[in-house]
C-alpha cells in the first residue's frame, strides 16, 4: 500500500507545481491560501548545529547545538525544481543553459550551480508575482526534519589535536555514496513528516546560507573569523560547502566533506501567506495547470 499512495503524492506534485489550490475572501484571520507543490510548515522550535567550520583552540570541533525558531511559517517546494522547469527559464533567455543530460523533463535538474538556481528563483518570481528563493540552511535542515543530517563530530580527547583531524577524516570517508547516481523520479526516495518528497536523496540541494568559520569559546559562544559568500552550503544525504559556480562536484569547488552526487534545489516563497487572488498572476506559467474543479 505505499508505494501506490508515494506514487499518488509524487504524482500530484508534478501536476501541479505552483498551482494556488484556494483563494480564501473576506477574514485575514483564516487559513492562509496554499499553493499546490509547496509544504506549509508551522513555524516552532527545533534543535540545530550551526553550519560552518568551527575550532576550539586551534582544533576542530563540533558546531554548537542551539534551539532556533523562524521568524515565520515556512513555505517550501514539496519537491526539486524540474529539469522541465528549468528549460523554460532557459527558453526565455532568463537561466544559463546546462548539459541536455542534467535536464530531464520530469526529473529533478541537476548540474546546476547556486547561480544558476538564483537565476531561475528571479525568473519564477517575475512569472507568478511571488517572490521565489532559495532556503537558508537553518530553513532547509527545519523543513527536513528527521531526515536532516548535521555535522556532530565523534568524542575525542580534546587535548591530542591529531586525533580531531583523524575524527572528521573518518566521519567523511565513512559516508555512503547512493546506491543510484542519477536522479529519479519523484518519490523515489520517500517523504518525510512535513510532506516534502525525497529530502537527502541523491539530489543535494543548494541553499542561500554563506560559509563561515568561527572559533568557540569555553562558554558555547562563538565569534565569527571568516564569512565567504562565494561558497555556500549545501544539503543532502549529508551537509557540504560548495563554491558558488561550480554545477558539477567531481570537477571540484567541495570545501569540506564528501562531495554529493548531484546538485539541484527546491525553493521557497516569501508571501506571508497572502497568495495573489486572481489567477492572471500564475496562468502567464507556460506549465501552469489550474486544479481540478477551479475556474480562471
Amino acid at each position: 500500500m505505499l508505494l501506490p499512495i508515494k506514487i499518488a503524492i509524487a504524482a500530484a506534485a508534478l501536476a501541479t507545481p505552483i498551482a494556488l489550490t484556494a483563494v480564501l475572501p473576506g477574514n485575514p484571520e483564516r487559513e492562509p491560501a496554499k499553493l499546490d507543490g509547496f509544504a506549509d510548515i508551522p513555524a516552532k522550535e527545533f534543535q540545530y548545529h550551526l553550519a560552518g567550520d568551527f575550532s576550539l583552540d586551534g582544533k576542530p570541533a563540533t558546531a554548537p547545538l542551539v534551539e532556533k525558531r523562524l521568524a515565520a511559517n515556512l513555505r517550501i517546494m514539496i519537491r526539486q525544481v524540474t529539469g522541465g522547469e528549468y528549460a523554460r527559464c532557459v527558453d526565455e533567455g532568463a537561466c544559463p543553459r546546462l548539459a541536455r543530460a542534467t535536464a530531464v523533463d520530469d526529473r529533478p535538474v541537476v548540474g546546476v550551480s547556486w547561480r544558476d538556481a538564483t537565476a531561475y528563483a528571479e525568473w519564477i518570481s517575475r512569472k507568478t508575482g511571488l517572490p521565489h528563493r532559495l532556503p537558508t540552511d537553518e530553513e532547509w535542515t527545519f523543513a527536513a526534519g528527521g531526515k536532516a543530517r548535521d555535522d556532530v563530530l565523534p568524542l575525542i580527547d580534546p587535548a591530542d589535536p591529531a586525533q580531531a583531524w583523524i575524527a572528521r577524516y573518518e566521519v567523511e570517508a565513512n559516508r555512503a555514496q547512493p546506491a543510484e547516481p542519477a536522479p529519479q523520479p519523484a518519490g523515489t526516495f520517500g517523504v518525510n513528516e512535513s510532506g516534502l518528497l525525497d529530502v537527502s536523496g541523491n539530489v543535494w540541494e543548494w541553499t542561500n546560507s554563506c560559509f563561515i568559520r568561527a572559533t568557540l569559546g569555553r562558554t558555547s559562544q562563538y565569534q565569527v573569523t571568516n564569512t565567504n559568500c562565494g561558497v555556500r552550503v549545501v544539503q543532502g544525504a549529508h551537509r557540504t560547502y560548495m563554491t558558488d559556480f561550480i554545477r558539477d562536484p567531481r570537477t571540484g569547488g567541495c570545501a569540506a566533506g564528501v562531495p554529493p552526487s548531484n546538485l539541484g534545489f527546491r525553493l521557497v516563497v516569501d508571501d506571508g501567506g497572502q497568495s495573489p487572488t486572481v489567477w492572471s498572476r500564475l496562468t502567464r506559467m507556460a506549465h501552469f495547470e489550474p486544479p481540478v474543479g477551479s475556474s480562471r
